[in-house]
């Protein structure tokens, strides 16, 4: 086995789905009809969709819906369904064209129709998928009809909330008879230094013509500025209705290099030009850069090491659903960027190709991931066992088989260019599924599937097995129909076929089993989930392989692992930001599982400043938050100084943030404890005027620096030293709301049908204070054309519908996103608490 893992790659964004820069691409999205009925007549280019509703697409269906108590918290206490579109079109070729459809993702068991012939179906929600519509149009100058059945009626059959719908880009591709087929460009760059770079273009070229074809592949490519930088032509000859290969190799003097910091894209232009004329031309960003995994060091990003400062993403994004706007990506992107985070992982399955462009653009690596199950199911109310046994739970491993291939490859065809993407991961926590894995450990019963894992006994140093008793275990066990090795060395193998440039890897949940079963065997990297006390004794026991944490609580004893470790290049926080769903029937109300350092609307909590004061090295961080005594994890003791209540509590805190208040608002003379999180070498504690004291970050063993306070209204301030800066944060008492502050976070839009404007409601009180213990009901007003997309305050245990213009606040805030039209106007949005007492400012908005 290799000890270092070396990855060199300039890879290029999806050419098939940026429209701006690839000729021929039409964007698919408008004019479609949608109905949640279901009927074989829909199918039929003589039935009359009358009545349906007019979406533009992505569309998800489901978010629209009330939560309800009868329905699943696995996924949101959300419905699921069966719903159709339809749309029709001019053909839109001519003589010597083809023309594709491409899906960026249908949720899902999706199938497809064009003037009433079935054409396919796709049954996994998450993978790309495209088809060769030409020989099925009508003539030119006539309509065609495409029309899509998705049925969801299944609608727990995941963890979490998946949408339901067509919820991610639709694009057509027109192209010549010659030319390069959907996903047909790879690029990868087996040498790359600061000085110059190899660049590795494959190009896959199709003759559909009845004749052979002659011409030249010429690839131009330009920086940033637009300045050429290279150009490459290459001969080819090609028989009638075949497809090649044909690679090019440019040479790339002094190189921008693509990094987190510095994420520098090119553009490479490529053509087919036959007998003197440009048939096509595709025109994609990329970004060069090498990628390194050692086992010793840890992870190299153009031959410089660095930390992984990661967050697991779901798929959806609150308001919004699983139909998210490239802007409501980008906002929660960038949040995540101020706090220091560099890398995602797409947890767990493939994301979408606008949201790997935003990673390129904003420059995070990203761990992009297959699948949550693999050959048997998983439970998707507890997670614990391993079997469904009723028919709204079924999930993707009965097509597993079927699809499994056919759906790795789609995703990597379509996102391997990004350079935004280092590593392939092919399963999350797959090990509960396989009978043997849980007995295997020694944590768990084998014949008890309710057995539930004891943390105390799983974050002990070394594992009640040893390796030889886990093989013991594993070779007496009854032979099963499935093998997890197995799948996984097929995996692997497909991975490899694609895309040799980036590592297979895997989140590991009962890696003492997975070591011995062959399952690591099959990866490059393996990923653990929630190990961080294991990691020295995994690399005793097996030295010779890299390993990074890929689940990990947002608590400072998992990042404290990485930084004390070499060999560990970092981890990837559950999760960046609330996500829906993963819910218990116990758990109502609750839509949203609490673990971000953002919540399900992208507001910052306490973790979310402590995360940052570890990952910002350049810049202090000092925020500030308070909570009564009583309900605080810390308490007073005999000298008058904040202690845990829980000695070494900090050790095993939990992924849900102790409940803490941005506010400064109690009863007179109440116990209360401050919490300040803070990378500032001393921070001192002022009430009033009246110091408490000062405190040094290196005496914080929690890295938190408390402070019990008697209560007294007034400003509450901290002011911290960082190096030779002073820096201050203040929590003022407030009075009663006396208004609504509105906030939007821009002030102009284009009218494309696709800009977003996040407006953010905050109570304040007759001196501008922010009111954040005191909660309303808000209704917005929007005046103007616009796309009204949804409110919510956060709060997961707030079940309001998201599509409702009255929402309630959560500690005086509450959030509103609108969408562009395609017509100028300006917008003016106001708000007013529900009983009409408060009123706000007026925020305009200019749509041009």
């Amino acid at each position: 086995m290799n000890k270092t893992i070396i990855i060199a790659g300039l890879v290029l964004c999806g050419a098939a789905y940026v429209g701006a820069q690839n000729n021929g691409l039409m964007n698919f999205n408008d004019g479609w009809l949608f109905t949640e009925t279901d009927s074989g007549d829909y199918s039929l280019t003589t039935y009359q969709p009358e009545g349906w509703e007019k979406v533009d697409l992505p569309h998800d269906w489901s978010i629209e819906k009330d939560f309800s108590q009868e329905l699943e918290g696995c996924t949101a206490f959300l419905p699921g369904g069966i719903g159709w579109y339809t749309k029709v079109f001019d053909t839109p070729i001519q003589k010597n064209q083809k023309c594709y459809i491409v899906f960026d993702g249908v949720y899902n068991n999706a199938e497809f129709w064009l003037n009433g012939i079935k054409i396919g179906d796709h049954p996994f929600g998450y993978a790309p998928i495209h088809y060769d519509l030409t020989d099925l149009l009508a003539p030119a100058g006539r309509e065609n009809r495409f029309s899509v059945r998705v049925d969801h009626s299944r609608y727990a059959d995941s963890r979490w909330y998946t949408g339901s719908g067509i919820y991610r880009n639709v694009h057509m591709l027109i192209a010549d008879k010659l030319h390069i087929p959907v996903w047909g460009t790879f690029i990868a760059t087996p040498k790359v230094s600061k000085d110059k770079a190899t660049v590795e273009l494959k190009v896959e070229v199709a003759n559909d013509y009845d004749a052979k074809r002659k011409g030249s592949i010429v690839t131009d490519v330009f920086d940033e500025d637009g300045t050429k930088e290279a150009s490459v032509s290459t001969s080819f000859s090609i028989g009638s209705n075949e497809e090649s290969v044909y690679t090019q190799k440019i040479k790339v003097a002094k190189p921008k290099l693509w990094s987190v910091d510095h994420p520098l894209l090119y553009t490479a232009k490529t053509r087919i030009v036959t007998e003197g004329h440009a048939l096509e031309e595709r025109s994609t960003r990329f970004g060069i850069r090498s990628i390194r995994f050692d086992k010793d060091k840890g992870f190299f990003l153009n031959e410089e090491n660095m930390k992984i400062k990661g967050v697991c993403l779901h798929h959806d994004a609150g308001i919004v659903g699983t139909a998210v706007p490239k802007d409501v990506w980008k906002r929660r992107l960038q949040l995540l960027k101020d706090g220091g985070c560099n890398a995602i992982r797409s947890s767990h399955n493939p994301a979408s190709d606008e949201f790997l462009d935003l990673c390129d653009e904003l420059g995070f690596l990203v761990q992009n991931e297959f699948y949550d199950e693999w050959d048997l199911p998983k439970d998707k109310r507890y997670n614990m066992q391993d079997k469904e046994v009723d028919y709204i739970t079924r999930g993707h491993s009965e097509h597993f088989q079927t699809w499994a291939e056919i759906d790795l490859k789609n995703t990597m065809r379509s996102g391997r260019n990004h350079p935004s993407i280092f590593q392939w991961s092919i399963g999350n926590e797959i090990e509960w599924t396989y009978p043997g894995n849980r007995g295997a450990t020694g944590i768990f019963k084998e014949e008890d599937k309710n057995d539930k894992m004891d943390w105390t006994l799983w974050r002990t140093e070394t594992p009640p097995h040893t390796p030889e008793q886990v093989r013991e275990y594993l070779a007496d066990f009854p032979e099963q129909t499935f093998d997890i090795g197995e799948t996984a060395r097929k995996l692997a193998k497909w991975t490899r076929e694609m895309d040799t440039t980036r590592p297979v890897t895997a989140n590991c949940i009962l890696p003492t089993a997975s070591f011995e079963t062959g399952y690591i065997d099959a990866l490059d990297v393996i990923g653990y989930s929630y190990k961080p006390h294991k990691y020295d004794y995994f690399k005793k026991t097996y030295p010779d392989k890299p390993m990074l944490g890929t689940e990990n609580v947002p608590r400072w004893y998992e990042w404290k692992a990485v930084v004390e470790r070499d060999f560990i290049p970092g981890l990837f926080l559950w999760t960046g930001v609330d996500y829906m769903g993963e819910c218990r029937e116990k758990h109502w109300p609750v839509k949203a599982t609490p673990h971000g350092p953002l919540d399900v609307a992208g507001f910052p909590r306490g973790s979310f400043y402590q995360y940052k004061s570890f990952w910002r090295e350049d810049v202090p961080t000092l925020a500030m938050y308070s909570q009564t005594a009583k309900k605080s994890t810390f308490k007073k003791d005999k000298n008058g100084k904040a202690i845990e209540k829980k000695k070494d509590g900090w050790k095993l805190a939990p992924r849900e943030w102790q409940h803490v208040n941005p506010h400064w608002n109690y009863l007179d003379g109440e116990e209360t404890m401050v919490e300040i999180y803070s990378n500032c070498e001393v921070v001192e504690l002022f009430l009033n005027g009246k110091s408490f004291g000062k405190q040094f970050l290196n005496d914080q063993e929690d890295r938190i620096y408390k402070w019990p306070v008697s209560y007294e209204a007034g400003e509450l301030a901290a002011k911290g030293t960082w190096g030779k800066q002073v820096v201050n944060a203040k929590l003022e008492t407030a009075g009663a709301p006396a208004s609504i502050r509105l906030t939007a976070d821009r002030r102009q839009m284009a009218a494309n049908k696709t800009d977003v404007v996040h407006v953010t409601a905050q109570l304040v009180d007759a001196r501008g204070r922010a009111v954040k213990n005191v909660d309303e009901e808000i209704t917005f007003e929007v005046h103007g054309p616009h796309k009204f997309l949804g409110t919510d305050c956060g709060d997961t245990a707030k079940l309001k519908n998201f599509k409702g213009k009255t929402v309630p606040t959560a500690f005086g805030r509450c959030l509103m996103i609108i969408q562009a039209t395609d017509q100028p106007a300006n917008l003016r949005i106001a708000a007013k608490s529900k009983d009409g007492r408060l009123g706000s400012n007026i925020a305009n908005i200019e749509v041009k």
